[in-house]
């Protein structure tokens, strides 16, 4: 049976992987697409990370997670736009 955090990741997942779709499949560019999916898998990345982490608190790797994730999610956004 499928564990919350499970379903968290296949979230990420499908969000990322159909900005992937989208990005072959139409005349989106996929810089775009990819944009436009990572800013949809935020919020369940945010979820795992900060709202119900799987791990204790006071751990370092938390905050370095959030920092990857949030330099990608600027790096595509300006990727996009520029």
């Amino acid at each position: 049976m499928a564990e919350y955090y499970d379903w968290i990741l296949f979230a990420i997942t499908a969000a990322l992987a159909s900005g992937f779709v989208v990005g072959i499949a139409t005349a989106v560019p996929m810089e775009v697409a990819m944009a436009g999916s990572a800013l949809v898998a935020t919020p369940f990345v945010y979820d795992a990370i900060l709202r119900n982490p799987p791990i204790p608190e006071n751990d370092v790797g938390r905050g370095a997670v959030a920092v990857v994730w949030h330099v990608l999610l600027i790096w595509m956004l300006l990727e996009a736009v520029l």
